[in-house]
């Protein structure tokens, strides 16, 4: 498993921001919904972006939100996720696992 710090996650926020882009309008054509003409682009490959996301232990919650989790380690050894969803403007969120996302609280974690 990946743990991620704080400045890796948000490096890797507009490769992120992309890959849930394709994801939330897979999700919208799935659903046959219209918004604002954001339907699929003849590009999008949402299983490879599944993939890749996979592929770094980034946790998909709700691809219609764009709502994930990047596994994280605090250096008192507590495991927990630093939490983001598209209409973020960065990453700003962490919650321990058994909060899940309205356990969110603002970076930076302290150790307690």
């Amino acid at each position: 498993m990946r743990y991620w710090t704080v400045d890796e996650a948000r490096a890797y926020l507009p490769r992120l921001r992309e890959l849930l882009d394709v994801l939330q309008r897979a999700a919208v054509a799935a659903g046959r919904q219209k918004t604002n003409g954001h339907g699929p682009r003849p590009d999008d490959d949402p299983q490879a972006a599944m993939a890749e996301l996979a592929g770094h232990d980034i946790v998909v919650r709700d691809p219609s939100t764009g709502l994930v989790d990047f596994h994280a380690l605090g250096e008192d050894g507590v495991v927990y996720f630093l939490c983001f969803r598209l209409d973020d403007a960065g990453l700003e969120w962490w919650h321990l696992p058994e909060e899940g996302f309205p356990g969110r609280k603002p970076l930076p974690r302290t150790s307690s």
